[in-house]
């Protein structure tokens, strides 16, 4: 038996299995929080580590490809401090997470799996039904249908679509990604016989956002469904753009902030984070103040 127990959280491993229980801290990210315990079986795990840091270190879990929907949806994207399989040290607990890196890793050794993907996932992924709200809608999942509904920040071509539903079988795939620069995040759903090479903020088949990183609890809501896919399909997010395309998306993306209208809103946007716990104070007062900037100079 191998355990550490720091203000991070605890993980524990019994030879069989490693459980993840998230502190109870205020500052655990609420992701974290979200996803709550896990029970990791030795099978689904690739590495673990210890990573050094100046004032501790991390104890980071890596899995299996196929055998958890959350990693393989997020695919790498959920950096510390939303990282779930990832355990901040302090650094008076150094020896006792290399001690514990060490244990996992010999069992890892002694007990090797085969490389060829498990038949289905060894984690269950997050339970149903499961809801989440980020930018320009909402989505709710139950286990055989999905749900979009637009909140007043969603472009024309989304409120002229209107509310979306479609049943668990024509879904062919879920992409996910975090906001980032100047990009969009998004949980887009990709369906069959429909194509999906529109932007995220103008797909009626894609929730997008642009203040939030991770919008919410969105990844949980793709990993649900990714869980309960019979073709167990996470797709790749489209590449990035080539520099021009770049720069001419954030001409059009600082016009966008530039009209009075689209800072109010996204002031209105700001507010309802703050008030949902997704951006605490010292956050929304930047934020607000860039936009505020913004406005006085028009």
């Amino acid at each position: 038996m191998a355990e550490i127990f720091v203000p991070d959280g605890s993980w524990t491993f019994d030879g069989e299995t490693l459980r993840i229980v998230p502190g109870g801290d205020k500052n655990i990210h609420e992701l974290r929080k979200l996803v709550g315990e896990l029970t990791i079986p030795l099978a689904a795990i690739s590495s673990v580590s210890f990573e050094p840091a100046r004032k501790g270190g991390n104890l980071q879990l890596r899995l299996r490809p196929g055998t958890d929907p959350l990693t393989d949806v997020a695919a790498g994207r959920l950096t510390d401090p939303a990282d779930p399989y990832r355990l901040s040290i302090p650094k008076d607990r150094t020896g006792a997470a290399g001690y514990f890196a060490d244990e996992v890793r010999a069992y890892l050794e002694v007990g090797r799996t085969p490389e060829a993907l498990p038949e289905g996932f060894l984690l269950p992924g997050p339970a149903v039904p499961i809801s989440a709200t980020a930018g320009d809608g909402t989505v709710n999942f139950d286990g055989h249908t999905v749900w979009l509904d637009w909140t007043g920040f969603a472009k024309t071509a989304k409120q002229s679509a209107g509310s979306r539903m479609f049943p668990l079988r024509e879904v062919t795939g879920v992409e996910w990604a975090p906001q980032s620069g100047i990009g969009y995040g998004r949980l887009r759903f990709h369906l069959s016989g429909a194509p999906s090479g529109k932007s995220p903020e103008e797909d009626p088949n894609c929730i997008s956002w642009g203040v939030q990183r991770y919008g919410g609890s969105t990844v949980l809501v793709a990993a649900a469904v990714l869980a309960r896919l019979p073709r167990r399909t996470a797709v790749a997010p489209t590449p990035a753009l080539d520099p021009k395309d770049e720069r001419e998306k954030l001409v059009r993306r600082v016009a966008e902030l530039e009209n009075h209208d689209a800072i109010l809103r996204r002031l209105g946007e700001l507010g309802e984070l703050r008030r949902s716990g997704v951006l605490t104070e010292d956050e929304f007062t930047y934020a607000k103040q860039a936009l505020l900037a913004r406005l006085n100079e028009e």
